[in-house]
């Protein structure tokens, strides 16, 4: 499964594609998705669905765009619907532009699939109260938003985030993953369970 990532957006968000055969998922569309559409158009693939980890608007300010572009459906978190009548999911807070609108489904939970693949929706809160993050068994990948990052984790002190539920959620959540599972995060390089449970300074070090 290969996978295309385009740092996109005022906070260089790390928008992912992945795709199998002619079908191709978007996760976390943070900014003019033109070099998306490119990719699409240049592999030949039809966008199957475009999923949300969260609803922080550095997150969402290409979805509009991508979604009218492609005509697939958006699948959000359905605990961070709040935020999308806030700034930090409207945009505007910082000085920052606002999200352009779009509309929505529920992010399924537990058991899915997205473009053909096999996936499984997790819970992990706390970043954001609904926030999830998307493991691809198959692929060993996990798309981790803005929960787990390469030697640090999701900022807290956004309206809705609680630190211990998010500790909780990388503990008890992602860090149950396989060690060799490459995480995928919102913002940075790329990383590993294992690497992250043995060595963040934040949340590593957790055996259980």
């Amino acid at each position: 499964m290969p996978i295309a990532t385009f740092p996109l957006g005022p906070l260089s968000t790390n928008s992912y594609l992945l795709h199998t055969g002619t079908a191709a998922v978007a996760i976390d569309v943070g900014g003019d998705p033109a070099p998306v559409l490119e990719y699409l158009m240049a592999q030949h693939l039809t966008l199957d669905a475009i999923c949300l980890t969260h609803r922080h608007f550095d997150h969402l300010y290409g979805v509009a765009r991508l979604a009218e572009a492609t005509g697939c459906p958006v699948y959000s978190p359905s605990g961070d619907d709040a935020l999308a009548r806030s700034e930090s999911g409207m945009g505007g807070i910082w000085g920052m532009p606002l999200v352009t609108p779009f509309d929505s489904e529920p992010m399924p939970t537990g058991r899915t699939q997205f473009g053909g693949m096999d996936c499984v929706v997790l819970e992990t809160p706390g970043h954001t109260p609904g926030g999830v993050s998307l493991y691809f068994p198959a692929e060993k990948a996990c798309f981790t938003g803005d929960a787990l990052f390469y030697r640090s984790m999701g900022r807290t002190d956004f309206p809705g985030g609680d630190q211990e539920q998010l500790l909780r959620s990388i503990r008890e959540t992602l860090f149950r993953l396989p060690d060799d599972v490459t995480v995928y995060p919102g913002h940075g390089p790329a990383t590993s369970i294992g690497d992250e449970r043995h060595h963040n300074p934040f949340c590593g070090e957790f055996e259980g």
